[in-house]
């Protein structure tokens, strides 16, 4: 097995964002579903959302959920991608929750239910602006919420939920809030009760709890890179005050293979990359660059990698190469020398996915409750 790259997690720091986001939601009477799909449902991860006091654990793909409980990972499990027909066996099997945004596929959990004989809960889903899963007209959600609470016995209606800043990067507002709340009141008044679970989205729903305007009403939240990075609303929205959550609870790691000062203008006439992609290059004359093996099929974007080595930028690469700017480094970099870098969301998703990646864990004791 290949030493690097090599992705380590500080479950120390993983666990004080988890205790960080967890508490705050409390506050505001707000359970959490720790997701886990950024990192493909590592067990080391989920038990310390799990530890850390997340009431559910949550993520898209049922093969994670599947290893995680082989792995002894306690659920409740909420499977937060509207499943496809051919999935509603192992949803059933593996998941207690899902996201349910189609009457046919609601139809045809109750009849997988019924063959299994258990019962499973939904969250319905309402699309209020980013234009990915969920009803638009919100009559026929509603409509939809009564004849599952009415005709499907062994399909619970557990809530509604919406999901913003996904596709259509709709912010999370507390006038949006607001109507996901005021159309859970429209289902409580058709169906004669309340509902347990009105879901407010993702992480970037927790901005309305760091700066307390979440609606009273909204009692859950599905939150995922704010544990696990916790980089998307610091850098990306540019919140400053939100210093309680860490960004260095991974490091990327990977080794130098070559080290040649070399022009910055590739010689020759142009064609396309690797990839089919007609990149712009800076002539910057002769230079100083690193190769390190670590390429596109490893993390995907390699030029969003952020170096904790001052001096150094990423200016390319390849599958299987990543191409450095070493010349204002003030450590001479030499081959077999080890560089770490911090990740964007992509970098995490895509490294945890492979097979190949060595992942070290520092701190596990926090894992334990």
């Amino acid at each position: 097995m290949r030493q690097y790259p090599q992705l380590e997690f500080d479950l120390a720091l993983l666990r004080s964002n988890a205790d960080a986001v967890i508490s705050r939601c409390r506050g505001m009477g707000i359970r959490v579903c720790g997701v886990v799909k950024g990192v493909d449902g590592l067990p080391e991860a989920a038990r310390v959302l799990r530890a850390a006091g997340a009431e559910e654990l949550g993520t898209s793909r049922l093969e994670q959920v599947a290893k995680c409980r082989a792995a002894g990972v306690p659920g409740p499990w909420l499977l937060i991608r509207i499943p496809g027909l051919t999935e509603l066996p192992d949803v059933v099997a593996l998941c207690e929750t899902s996201l349910q945004s189609e009457w046919p596929t609601l139809l045809a959990l109750e009849e997988e239910c019924l063959r299994q004989n258990k019962t499973h809960r939904v969250i319905v889903m309402t699309d209020l602006g980013d234009l990915r899963e969920g009803f638009w007209d919100k009559k026929e959600l509603v409509d939809v919420c009564e004849r599952v609470e009415r005709d499907l016995p062994h399909v619970q209606l557990a809530g509604i939920g919406v999901n913003l800043t996904c596709y259509g990067s709709t912010k999370p507002t507390p006038e949006k809030m607001n109507e996901l709340v005021g159309l859970a009141r429209q289902v409580e008044q058709r169906i004669g009760r309340k509902l347990e679970i009105v879901s407010g989205g993702a992480t970037s729903s927790f901005t309305l709890v760091h700066w307390g305007t979440m609606p009273a009403g909204v009692n859950h939240l599905r939150i995922g890179e704010a544990i696990l990075l916790g980089k998307d609303l610091q850098v990306d929205w540019g919140i400053r005050d939100m210093d309680y959550l860490r960004m260095d609870a991974l490091t990327l790691r990977a080794e130098v293979v070559e080290v040649k000062d070399k022009p910055t203008y590739p010689i020759g006439e142009f064609a396309i990359d690797a990839f089919g992609r007609k990149p712009v290059y800076e002539d910057r004359g002769i230079r100083r660059r690193a190769i390190l093996a670590l390429g596109r099929a490893d993390v995907g974007e390699l030029e969003s990698l952020i170096p904790r080595e001052p001096g150094l930028t990423v200016i390319g690469g390849s599958s299987d190469h990543c191409i450095v700017d070493v010349e204002d480094c003030p450590r001479r970099l030499q081959v077999g020398d080890i560089v770490e870098f911090s990740l964007c969301y992509s970098h995490m998703l895509y490294a945890t996915a492979r097979s190949d990646m060595r992942i070290i864990f520092k701190n596990q004791s926090a894992q334990e409750e």
